[in-house]
């Protein structure tokens, strides 16, 4: 009852103050921290003692379950931010994250190490001599805190901003680097010899977690991935294998003498780089870290700070001059290391230093390995604590003033554009493609090639994640895997997984297949209907109709004699589904000297029966077709893809787009559509279906519902 009391109480006023503390235009995390500063001894447990029995944990065990919890918020916080963590854009700024970690890791333990030796004799724990105190002053000074730097850059948007995931970068080499030092330090405290042998025996263990992590690791969550999603069944079963492996990964990391929340923060980087993984995922994920556990974890670290021990004027100056040194010495040594190393400006080197300078639940933590050890007294531990509270409040504000001076290049604001546009796209989120086969027929002893639809899932991505499907007869198996192996050799995609179902029920095969996460299903329709009944074949068009999710049709008469396509033409109507096909061409020219054609027929009125003779109607609707025309231009351009626009009047809109097609020599038609409800037959509308049976060259239908 007393932890659910103070989980409860902890979670509201986080909450509370957080959501304050937006609204004067700060970042929650600000509000989060300061929560358990004012319901902790500093404030409220002091002032109203009933209430400190129920908010300070009275025993151990008290203390130790909020402890637990407060760790899960930041092995929560680490996962996210695993998951956001872009570690192609990290390796393209390596060398300023190397060069701002290792500036500010030097010049903060040197200056730290001299406040060290200049600290008075009473804060030095029982036992222990100046050098092991001043080491620990000096480590406590370097380390950054993942955690709160992680919450201020989502707070400020600022997780995917190359400044961002380069702070990020640079603090979880912080982190790694401070607790190599805590480790020899802890050594000596302890009266163990620290040794050559030693020394490298921490760096060698951090080392080799990051490789198996990245080789092994990898490879366990592809295929427990693959494994869950493929055969399991269960609601949220991905959910929670990613929290089983992440709580593993985490005990490994703590097994070998390293933080756990480093263990967290490495799967979710995993993670983070399966395209299976759906994006509901990260959703849940984001939702608890930072509705529920992440506020907990700031308001506990907020928690253990007494502000009224350091009241006296003697410690007070003492807690100002720790504060001044550990945040100049962060800033001047990342401002040179950003200047030096990194090639940066004056205001992106000052950026570096106002994000690492926040100090958060490590330093809290490191300062209780401190006073666990013996290496500090309870006034030292309090003056790291409330330092480290300090830098992590002042980080959101001081990275506020200084990133304002700092815009983005050319290169980065092209990405965060794109990223930008892609948040409500449809092709940009396909991660996971079916595409069922069929074959192999009587005789045939090696596939046709599927051109066009290799080539349409390269150009969706390259680390794309495929699923070739083939449902055979029973006793077919065997040569039904044959034909998949032989088909996925023209596949350039980064993962392509062969499947074979046998069974008699075709349709209910592929739907069972494609309930289990996919993000599009491609299909191929080379032959003509030959009947009002159907729009491709039976097979196809049921499922379209009853897919539970997006599907590409591509209709073609086998192999095209010219491709990949050299101009392409994407009739809109300015509605979602046009704009569908629009994003599909821009991903097939992107980086290639494909041309995109953007074709508008506004429907012409008969003469007799015009209703406006002033033609002020006809007027307004040409405008309202330039503006589709122009607005799918922009998303072009901002795709790097600069198309051609062009409006129409015509009677007959299929008979104007057909015309345009053949008259210009267009080689690819792609048409957006959504299923809409008919009887029995696949129904996508007459213009859809017109063009589909009267088009001389290959068409692609992307249904979008």
């Amino acid at each position: 009852m007393h932890l659910l009391v103070q989980v409860a109480l902890l979670l509201f006023a986080a909450r509370a103050l957080g959501e304050l503390a937006r609204r004067f235009n700060q970042p929650s995390v600000v509000g989060e921290l300061l929560a358990g500063i004012l319901l902790g001894p500093s404030l409220a447990s002091s002032l109203i003692p009933a209430f400190g029995h129920w908010m300070l944990p009275q025993n151990a065990t008290q203390g130790y379950l909020l402890e637990l919890v407060s760790l899960l918020g930041a092995m929560f916080l680490l996962l996210m931010t695993g998951l956001e963590t872009d570690l192609q854009l990290v390796r393209r700024h390596i060398r300023t994250a190397v060069g701002v970690s290792l500036g500010g890791i030097i010049v903060t333990f040197s200056t730290g190490f001299a406040l060290g030796q200049l600290l008075p004799e009473s804060l030095i724990g029982q036992g222990q001599g100046r050098l092991v105190f001043a080491l620990f002053v000096a480590t406590s000074l370097a380390i950054s805190s993942i955690p709160v730097i992680a919450k201020v850059l989502i707070d400020l948007r600022l997780m995917r901003r190359d400044i961002g995931q380069t702070i990020l970068a640079a603090s979880m080499s912080d982190d790694t680097i401070g607790w190599i030092l805590l480790s020899l330090v802890a050594g000596l405290a302890t009266g163990d010899a620290v040794t050559t042998g030693t020394v490298l025996s921490t760096v060698g263990s951090v080392f080799a977690f990051m490789v198996v992590s990245f080789t092994l690791g990898r490879w366990l969550v592809r295929q427990a991935l693959a494994f869950v999603q493929d055969r399991v069944v269960s609601p949220n079963r991905l959910l929670t294998l990613v929290m089983v492996l992440t709580l593993a990964w985490a005990a490994v990391s703590q097994a070998l003498h390293i933080e756990a929340v480093l263990g967290a923060f490495v799967m979710g980087v995993l993670f983070g780089q399966m395209r299976r993984l759906p994006d509901e995922v990260h959703s849940h994920i984001e939702g608890m870290s930072v509705g529920i556990f992440s506020p907990i974890f700031l308001a506990v670290a907020g928690l253990k700070v007494d502000l009224r021990s350091l009241l006296e004027p003697r410690l007070l100056m003492v807690v100002l001059g720790v504060i001044a040194i550990a945040t100049l010495g962060k800033v001047a040594g990342t401002y040179l290391g950003a200047r030096l190393v990194g090639r940066h400006g004056h205001w992106t080197a000052l950026a570096y230093g106002a994000g690492l300078n926040a100090r958060g639940a490590m330093g809290i933590i490191m300062a209780a390995i401190g006073l666990q050890l013996g290496i500090i007294g309870q006034d030292m531990y309090s003056i790291i604590v409330v330092m480290a509270m300090t830098t992590s409040i002042m980080a959101p504000t001081a990275l506020r003033f200084v990133l304002a001076r700092v815009k983005p290049d050319e290169e980065e604001a092209r990405r965060l554009r794109q990223e930008e546009l892609a948040e409500d796209s449809l092709i940009a989120n396909v991660h996971r493609v079916l595409f069922p086969v069929r074959g192999p027929r009587t005789g045939q002893s090696r596939p046709a090639p599927r051109t066009i639809e290799a080539f349409v899932l390269d150009k969706l991505g390259k680390d794309l994640s495929v699923t070739l499907l083939n449902v055979t007869s029973p006793g077919q198996k065997a040569a039904a895997q044959g034909f998949l192996g032989d088909l996925a050799s023209g596949f350039d995609n980064g993962e392509v997984t062969r499947r074979v179902v046998e069974s008699e029920a075709t349709v209910d095969a592929i739907l069972d297949e494609a309930a289990k996460d996919y993000d599009l299903i491609v299909l191929g329709a080379s032959e003509q209907a030959g009947t009002n009944e159907v729009v491709f074949n039976r097979v196809v068009d049921q499922v379209v109709r009853m897919a539970p999710c997006p599907t590409m049709v591509v209709k073609g008469a086998g192999e095209p004699a010219s491709w990949p396509p050299r101009r392409i033409l994407v009739p809109s109507d300015g509605s979602a589904a046009g704009r569908h096909a629009a994003e599909l061409a821009f991903a097939l020219a992107a980086d290639t000297a494909v041309h995109v054609a953007l074709l508008n027929v506004a429907v012409q009125q008969p003469g007799p029966y015009r209703l406006d003779a002033s033609g002020a109607a006809e007027k307004r609707q040409l405008a309202a077709a330039n503006q589709i025309v122009d607005n799918l231009r922009q998303l072009g351009e901002a795709r790097g893809v600069r198309p051609s626009t062009e409006v129409r009047v015509a009677a007959d809109p299929v008979s104007a787009i057909l015309s345009v097609a053949t008259q210009l020599e267009y080689d690819l038609i792609v048409l957006g559509t959504d299923v809409r409800p008919g009887s029995e037959r696949l129904y996508l509308g007459p213009r859809v279906e017109r063009i589909l049976a009267a088009a001389e060259v290959p068409v692609i239908v992307i249904n979008g519902s």
